[in-house]
């Protein structure tokens, strides 16, 4: 693992120059494939395709992908065990249709080995189109000029448009174009189980491979130049159609021939082209899945989504696709003024945010989303803690679902609570169908933290966007249920004073497992608790029937919310008088400390080069813990505890964990520290980008494009959403010159403009907004911007936990507010000792 050490520019400007709208290829490599093939991976959501070549030869990892479309297997322990995850799912590479392969006088293009004369790939964030362009000279010295174009559509789930481009340039030729459909899992034999990996090849953070074949053949057709091919997977059951649509223009001679099998279909074109006579290929794709429904009524979708697209022409799709990533930047643009790097890195991450949610409709959102096999395609808090403060304030709509997603597992949770003797639901940390399936129960099942993660992106949902409809009828059960399991997994111990406490839990730190009283588990379960408590008694108060209902279908008992408020006031909040800091859990300071300073860089990550045992003998984190909680549950903190806590655990956080420096780069900006929280920022912002964990390859980190939302949004923005208020205290780098960002709150959408010496203020769209800006209260109203002065007064960095300022801010009227205020404002109680 690499972080970046300072803020220079780790991309090679020569290959990848930079351009502020798109990422740009200018020199094609086959040394970095598998990085490069996730960097200019397409998808809507629910369809991926990553950004293997057109011809289909040269590639790291071939893949399609489906959100949700999996493959069941038998987890098989070494030593069995009561309550062991049982059932493994695994993503499943799905039929390619993505290949086109070309043939000149007979020779194939294989970049690997062509002789290119000019190259360039092109991933559009205001087009949402990936294009490619280059100049081949064949063996025989022919100039070709290919040109490509790929769609994965937004406003057609099912749908992708592939155009391929062939001119010869400066003679005849014989050209071959073989547009294919390839089942690439095409083993023999009976499913068994995933191939084992040990040794050099270990990495828990990959997809398990199989040995026998996945996809079984159902379904085949072929008529006047559109294939379809049905799979029905092994175990799973899951059925999937894939269908392709050719439609050729050309003023050249030419035949053309087909073929079908059970796993590949094709449709060859024999051209004689002329020389500077174009050649286009138009290739329509659809892909429908389902968890059982037959493969010939999921052709009939297919058909249905190509006739509708063939109708349409590819560019009413071109120009859809244009006016919804149009409406979709003037919600979550966030314009770095000055920091054109930053700023193309930055739309680059968005853009992969859009790709991995927006479409997923009825899914989740998975680690890796739709662009590659990394975590087997499970589905992990991280969506909640990272990509749902995303989508909630700029794409509500996608938050929602995401969150009904989780509502339509609650019976699997209800099921696993029972399975581990818990009353409620309790959430699987890693899955696809809604069954645990993570067989390493220490770093997975015992992170039951996952109930209230969340609980607390439905309970920040329903605050931001005041979406009571949805709380009612289906948040209010998970609420519920999982209120229900922290109050029946916690125990009382009391010494005069009764204190709630929660043993055998591991929070998101995976290199400390099964401990007592972790804080970020207790101090999170609290809130949850809360929440559970408020929203029952408020809808109560505003909803008797929805209210009764309710009670109905859980048998609610007002004894039940009593036990939760006590529960949740008296939970144990772990502090040492004597450091000043909370331990991350009741143990973990009588632990060795681990020296990173003397840890080889070959030896990281950690977790590949050192047993477990050895690993959780020492105070090492792989990812920020109490310093996670810091940022959710920041009102409780005072800003001593803030920067206690930051000093000591920061370095001994070794971020083999993408989810760590975003989160760093928050609290460091809080604290004071603002060239750490810059160098925080970059390392999270170019994770992929410049492959700093080494395993681009495996997919896009989506959690951790989400945390670089959240990373300029909270930390170098300053806003906090606690219990429903909007706080800002914008924490500007000194290099830059402004930093604008977008939130919707409630359907109004809100600019802030964010300069080192004021802050602007202006509603987009919708009605007012209340907030405060550094203690300031404000009311921004339509047609009338605001523009709060930032005065600061001695030093900027650390020196001591706080400073004075003093705000001035303008009205349309002229009216000016003064103000003088602490840092870091709090609004609530803080953590004290609780023994």
């Amino acid at each position: 693992m690499n972080r970046i050490t300072d803020t220079n520019d780790p991309l090679d400007r020569n290959r990848f120059p930079i351009d502020e709208w798109a990422l740009v290829e200018k020199d094609f490599s086959g040394d970095d494939m598998g990085r490069t093939e996730t960097l200019f991976a397409i998808g809507n959501g629910y369809l991926g395709l990553r950004g293997n070549v057109d011809e289909g030869r040269d590639g790291h990892a071939h893949g399609t992908f489906i959100n949700g479309f999996h493959e069941t297997w038998q987890i098989r322990h070494a030593e069995e065990a009561f309550g062991f995850a049982r059932v493994g799912q695994t993503i499943v590479n799905a039929p390619d249709a993505k290949i086109i392969r070309i043939y000149v006088d007979d020779e194939p293009l294989v970049l690997t080995l062509a002789d290119l004369l000019s190259y360039e790939r092109r991933l559009d964030f205001a087009g949402g189109i990936l294009s490619r362009s280059l100049e081949w000279r064949t063996p025989s010295g022919k100039r070709v000029l290919i040109q490509s174009r790929r769609l994965v559509s937004f406003t057609e789930r099912h749908l992708a448009i592939l155009e391929y481009e062939v001119t010869m340039l400066d003679a005849d030729a014989s050209v071959v174009i073989s547009s294919q459909i390839l089942n690439r899992q095409d083993g023999i034999g009976e499913y068994d189980a995933p191939k084992p990996t040990n040794g050099k090849d270990f990495d828990p953070r990959r997809a398990e491979s199989f040995t026998d074949r996945v996809l079984r053949p159902r379904f085949k057709r072929a008529s006047e130049g559109r294939y379809i091919l049905g799979f029905r997977c092994t175990n799973s059951g899951m059925t999937i159609a894939c269908a392709a649509d050719h439609q050729l223009e050309t003023l050249n001679e030419y035949d053309e021939a087909s073929h079908i099998g059970d796993d590949l279909a094709k449709h060859v074109y024999r051209i004689k082209a002329k020389q500077g006579q174009s050649i286009r290929l138009t290739k329509t794709l659809s892909y429908h899945t389902s968890t059982g429904v037959p493969t010939h009524e999921l052709a009939d979708r297919c058909d249905r989504t190509l006739d509708r697209a063939v109708a349409a022409g590819t560019e009413q799709y071109v120009a859809e696709q244009r006016d919804w990533l149009t409406a979709f930047w003037a919600r979550t643009d966030v314009e770095l003024a000055g920091q054109p790097a930053l700023q193309q890195a930055t739309r680059w991450n968005f853009f992969q945010l859009a790709q991995a949610s927006m479409r997923a409709d009825g899914q989740g959102v998975s680690a890796k989303g739709v662009s590659g096999s990394g975590y087997g395609g499970h589905y992990f808090w991280d969506t909640e803690v990272y990509v749902l403060p995303f989508l909630t304030y700029t794409s509500p709509n996608a938050a929602r679902n995401a969150l009904r997603f989780r509502h339509a597992m609650l019976e699997h949770a209800r099921m696993r609570a029972t399975e581990l003797n818990q009353l409620g639901a309790l959430f699987p940390w890693r899955t696809i169908n809604g069954l645990e399936s993570s067989a390493y129960y220490a770093a997975g099942t015992a992170q039951y933290h996952i109930d209230a993660d969340i609980s607390y992106a439905l309970t920040q949902y329903v605050s931001a966007t005041g979406d009571e409809d949805f709380l009612s009828r289906e948040a209010i059960d998970i609420l519920v249920e999982t209120a229900r399991m922290w109050a029946d997994l916690g125990f009382w111990r009391g010494n005069g004073n009764d204190v709630f406490h929660i043993h055998g839990v591991t929070g998101p730190d995976e290199y400390t497992t099964v401990v007592n009283d972790n804080l970020y588990t207790n101090i999170m379960a609290r809130s949850n608790l809360r929440d559970a408590v408020t929203s029952v008694r408020r809808l109560r108060e505003v909803d008797i029937a929805s209210y009764d209902f309710m009670v109905a279908r859980l048998g609610l008992g007002e004894a039940e919310i009593i036990e939760w408020s006590f529960a949740a006031e008296a939970m144990h909040i772990p502090f040492d008088k004597t450091l000043g800091i909370h331990p991350q859990d009741a143990q973990f300071l009588e632990k060795e400390r681990w020296d990173l300073s003397q840890t080889p860089p070959a030896n990281r990550p950690l977790l590949l080069h050192y047993h477990p045992l050895v690993i959780y003998r020492f105070q090492v984190l792989k990812q920020a813990d109490v310093v996670l909680a810091l940022l959710l549950q920041g009102d409780q903190f005072t800003p001593e505890q803030k920067r206690a806590d930051f000093d000591y655990y920061d370095p001994i956080t070794t971020g083999d964990s993408t989810l760590s420096d975003v989160v760093q780069s928050i609290i460091a900006a809080e604290v004071g520290y603002h060239e750490l929280a810059l160098k925080y920022f970059t390392s999270g912002l170019f994770v992929d980008l410049a492959d700093l964990h080494h395993n681009a390859a495996d997919g896009v980190h989506v959690a951790s494009a989400g945390g670089v939302w959240s990373a300029l949004v909270y930390g170098f923005g300053g806003m906090r959403d606690h219990g429903g208020k909007i706080t800002l205290d914008p924490r500007l780098p000194e290099t830059w010159e402004a930093l604008t960002f977008r939130v919707t709150l409630r359907g109004t959408r809100l600019r802030v403009d964010v300069r080192q010496s004021e802050v602007n203020l202006t509603i987009e769209e919708g009605v007012d907004v209340l907030l405060s800006v550094r203690g300031v209260s404000v009311i921004v109203r339509m047609g009338l911007p605001i523009t709060v002065a930032l005065t600061h007064q001695g030093p900027r960095d650390p020196g001591a936990p706080s400073r004075t300022l003093v705000e001035g801010g303008r009205r349309a009227d002229g009216t000016v507010i003064t103000s003088s205020i602490p840092t870091i404002a709090h609004t609530t109680e803080f953590l004290e000792p609780n023994d």
